[in-house]
């Protein structure tokens, strides 16, 4: 039996072939029961954040389906809550794994993202004709007689004639057919696609979830990285990997310390940040800076609301400092503001660097304090 990642294959191993889930044990309790009990919709949307094992999920229950819906083996990796008969675990060394993992298995099929033939490149969205691919597909024979499932990811990346047209494969499904639907943002799809579907909210990872998860992917992680991870990374194992391939933690560590320094900021070190991030080889630095800035404020949000969100020290002190500075509805505004002007950047091109100072303008004009 095997659940372990095996160290020389693709790491992060992508979903079709990653064998380990974590934190899910619920909803993975909720999936099984369902279909054994035979009260299974045909279409369900995985809604949650980035990185949090939604795909994971959609091909371990695709796994489970073409399986005949029976586990191979127990799973040694499944919550100390969980009984082996509610997990979907099958084992990596079963054939319906491997076959999964190399993209045989005649039904199942996927839908994500591919290149663009022009330009070589990952495209940006998924296309009007990758969706039809799913019509023509529904419409065989079963190739093994059982089930056909199609797993998309993410519906947050079809265009507007894409879902209209997955709507026709999700109005009128031939029988044993299964939809499995991940999204990160379930509520700004169109509201047909969401009525047809049975939605299921993951959440981002606990503390202890996160801790095997992460530790499943760098086991030399202290437990102080691990922490710190947690933190910045709200929960997502997907967005830890990222932040500390991308040198996250660091660029963590210089943000905080510039936010420190406001009202009266340190123009010195901002002027450098802004200047690394316009570079040729800044894109993912800036990426990450403001996925890293908009976090934080959104943390800060909730500090200021619950009071809570703040480790013991200096970030505790800070967010407590900012969040008298101005009422919780102005700072509402402030991440408002800063959201729009990151997403202006994709869409118009806008100067990086511009982007950067004219973030920490607002910052800086929002933690004056209240005359």
């Amino acid at each position: 039996m095997s659940a372990m990642l095996e160290p020389d294959e693709e790491f992060p191993p992508p979903p079709r072939r990653n064998p380990l889930l974590f934190g899910h044990e619920k909803a993975e309790s909720l999936m099984r029961s369902q279909f054994e009990g035979k009260r299974f919709h045909h279409a369900w949307i995985l809604g949650g954040p980035p990185g949090i094992g939604k795909a994971t999920l959609a091909y371990r229950f695709a796994r489970f389906i073409l399986a005949g819906g029976v586990s191979e083996s127990s799973d040694l990796f499944a919550g100390e809550d969980q009984a082996a008969d509610t997990s979907l675990f099958i084992d990596s060394e079963s054939s319906i794994f491997r076959r999964i993992a190399a993209g045989g298995h005649p039904d199942l099929k996927i839908i994500e993202r591919g290149l663009d033939p022009k330009t070589g490149r990952m495209r940006s969205t998924i296309t009007v004709d990758d969706v039809r691919k799913v019509s023509d597909f529904l419409h065989k024979t079963p190739g093994e007689g059982g089930y056909r499932v199609v797993v998309v990811d993410t519906l947050d990346e079809m265009n507007r004639n894409a879902a209209n047209a997955l709507l026709k494969s999700l109005e009128e499904p031939p029988p044993n057919t299964v939809l499995l639907l991940a999204s990160h943002a379930p509520g700004r799809l169109l509201p047909t696609i969401r009525s047809r579907c049975r939605m299921l909210r993951l959440s981002a990872l606990d503390a202890p979830a996160f801790t095997k998860a992460v530790s499943a992917l760098d086991p030399d992680l202290s437990a102080s990285q691990i922490t710190e991870l947690h933190r910045i990374s709200g929960g997502s194992p997907g967005e830890a990997l990222r932040l500390m391939e991308e040198g996250g933690i660091e660029l963590y560590g210089e943000m905080i310390d510039l936010i420190e320094t406001l009202p009266d900021t340190n123009t010195t070190a901002l002027l450098a940040l802004a200047d690394r991030v316009s570079r040729k080889e800044g894109e993912t630095t800036y990426r990450t800076l403001t996925t890293l800035l908009s976090q934080w404020l959104g943390r800060l949000v909730r500090f200021g609301a619950l009071g809570t969100e703040a480790n013991e020290g200096q970030e505790a002190r800070l967010m407590a400092r900012l969040a008298n500075a101005r009422s919780l509805d102005q700072w509402v505004e402030v991440w408002e503001n800063l959201q729009r002007l990151f997403a202006k950047t994709d869409s118009v091109y806008l100067d990086r660097r511009a982007v950067v100072l004219s973030a920490f303008s607002t910052l800086e004009k929002a933690a004056r304090p209240r005359a």
